[in-house]
């Protein structure tokens, strides 16, 4: 019997039917603080909307009785049912041997030890996204788990970087080779093998001796890699902006190809991300106007909440937020007579929207660049509510540190923007690349050394 915790159904609206054959409980607790949290244009209230609803499609016209019994789980019109999903009642607990029930979790502990002592022979386990939570649910000796149904990996040292590197020649690993010019491009098919064997489509090889290949086809046995020339990598301007080492390089190429959709670009503080992003998507805008504007959001706590009612547009009220976004701006004109003209130049001339995502959701943007900053903080249902915004013509780019989360109940492994970047490695349209750390200081580069 798997029991779940209110930060599962918000985590991932859609988890009671990711259970297979096991027994789904959920606590009347629980179903009181959906009840608390639905109202509201934040993101966790459409979450608990959207649960609630779950939860009453699979229940449908079932009776109290099968509901406290179990209602087989149905998948789909002609799935047979699948497990069974429960309400369990708060019970009261009149001995010693009980949690005090101040607080909502300790009524749902005590709710699942009760339930584990009328099923000895079953495993009882409490599944919840709160470490604190489990660890007093072990400490009360009830079994809990994390949510897994969405880690992808299981350790993020496993996560494409979107590259291959080579020491010496990446030549030197290569037995047989067929090259081919096409339209002034150079292209070697190579045998699938090694490893080889382990690259996706859009994916980098990287070697000491200055070569670089991307991939840009593939088949069971043998894959198709376009030569890519290092000194037109490095050199390549961009608004100005010119990379600084050859993963900034092969992530412009990415940002800039019109046939990548999808960007995630991932990487330390000061490893280029925004300021990368930013100037394609100028580039993009207005100078080849491949796409009509330029949409700017971003996750952070208090930002899901309601941006209030005092006088100002949607723009002005999400700058403090977007603060990057401007700062960046400035960089890229620092070496301008007029720094401030400039920008203001830019912000005039570039159509630059700052949104929050509380009015992101419905919407379709249509030939737009995406751009959500510090995704890291999303959960991978919200990060595929934003992605799948983006209507015809719009690219999506995903920029995050995962080692700064800072939304309770994710980690690393749990983040959107992990899972995003595992499921779409195989994805023609997508790309990633991981950034190396690029001091932006002394003082940057000792900090990060030294604290």
């Amino acid at each position: 019997m798997y029991v779940l915790d209110t930060n599962v159904l918000i985590h991932d609206p859609n988890a009671l039917l990711n259970f297979e054959e096991h027994d789904v409980i959920i606590p009347m607790t629980v179903l009181e603080e959906l009840d608390s949290l639905k109202s509201g244009k934040q993101a966790v209230a459409a979450d608990c909307r959207q649960a609630i609803r779950n939860i009453d499609k699979l229940l449908g016209d079932a009776v109290p009785k099968d509901i406290e019994k179990g209602v087989p789980i149905v998948r789909g019109k002609k799935a047979a049912p699948l497990g069974t999903l429960s309400i369990l009642m708060s019970t009261d607990h009149h001995n010693n041997h009980s949690l005090p029930e101040n607080l909502n979790d300790n009524k749902i502990i005590n709710t699942l030890a009760a339930l584990q002592d009328r099923h000895k022979s079953r495993d009882i386990i409490l599944v919840s996204k709160d470490i604190n939570m489990r660890l007093k649910a072990r400490g009360f000796g009830v079994e809990a788990q994390d949510y897994h149904n969405d880690q992808l990996l299981d350790d993020i040292d496993l996560l494409p970087r979107g590259y291959k590197e080579f020491p010496n020649s990446f030549w030197d690993n290569i037995a047989k080779v067929e090259t081919i010019q096409r339209e002034g491009i150079t292209e070697h098919i190579l045998k699938r093998e090694g490893d080889l064997a382990k690259l996706n489509i859009n994916e980098f090889v990287v070697d000491e001796q200055g070569f670089v290949g991307k991939v840009v086809d593939l088949s069971d046995d043998q894959l198709v890699m376009q030569d890519l020339h290092q000194h037109d990598l490095m050199n390549e301007e961009v608004w100005g902006l010119v990379p600084r080492d050859i993963y900034q390089s092969l992530a412009l190429n990415l940002l800039l190809d019109p046939d990548i959709h999808l960007v995630n670009l991932t990487g330390s503080a000061g490893s280029g991300k925004t300021i990368l992003a930013l100037a394609a998507c100028i580039e993009m805008t207005v100078a080849s106007k491949l796409y009509k504007r330029i949409i700017a959001t971003r996750s952070t706590q208090g930002l899901d909440e309601d941006i209030g009612f005092l006088p100002g547009t949607e723009a002005e009220k999400m700058e403090p937020w977007l603060g990057a976004i401007v700062d960046n701006l400035e960089a890229l004109h620092e070496d301008d007579e007029n720094m401030t003209a400039s920008v203001d130049y830019i912000l005039s001339k570039v159509p630059l929207h700052f949104k929050s995502m509380n009015y992101i959701r419905g919407r379709s943007f249509q030939h737009s660049l995406i751009i959500i900053d510090e995704s890291q903080n999303l959960t991978p249902h919200q990060i595929k509510t934003i992605i799948t915004r983006a209507g015809n013509g719009s690219k999506v780019i995903c920029l995050g540190n995962l080692a700064q989360i800072d939304t309770p109940y994710l980690s690393a492994l749990s983040s959107g923007l992990t899972y995003m970047t595992e499921r779409f490695k195989g994805f023609r349209h997508g790309g990633h690349i991981h950034l190396q750390g690029v001091p932006r200081s002394v003082l940057a580069e000792y900090a990060e050394a030294n604290l």
